[in-house]
């Protein structure tokens, strides 16, 4: 498996809470359950993504403004996190901001599944793309 396989299987993860956690409503076990599983997704996810692909990325010239701009994404994603965790499950609130989650996340799995795997694609060979995959793995069964 290389590391673009290994984190498209964490993406649509992502992907299946993000749906299910904007159909909850109210201050539910069902939401409180499904939004702590999300974001003890997303931080892991982000830490282990920026270590193993992000940061071997950052010293080259052709993708160090994308995996800046990934990590940035990630602090957005963070913010909107902190948002959600400040505010109640039963706010109206609550569930724009979920929602916002979803659209923000989104879109950075899209950036990344479509413009950063196909031009890391060329910085990596076989073996790291292997090696990384190997390390990302670890990091995330570790810690998730």
């Amino acid at each position: 498996m290389t590391i673009f396989e290994s984190i498209r299987k964490d993406h649509d993860t992502q992907r299946d809470l993000l749906e299910k956690l904007v159909k909850t409503s109210g201050d539910s076990n069902e939401r409180d359950v499904l939004y702590k599983q999300l974001k003890n997704e997303l931080n892991i996810h982000a830490d282990a993504e920026e270590r193993h692909f992000y940061k071997p990325l950052i010293s080259n010239d052709m993708m160090q403004e994308k995996a800046r701009h990934g990590i940035a994404e990630h602090h957005e994603i963070d913010e909107l996190l902190e948002q959600l965790d400040d505010t109640d499950y039963s706010s109206s609130a609550w569930l724009k901001i979920a929602k916002d989650l979803k659209e923000k996340v989104e879109h950075h799995l899209e950036d990344e599944e479509h413009t950063f795997f196909q031009l890391a694609g060329k910085v990596f060979n076989e073996q790291q793309k292997k090696a990384l995959a190997k390390d990302y793995r670890s990091y995330m069964d570790t810690n998730l």
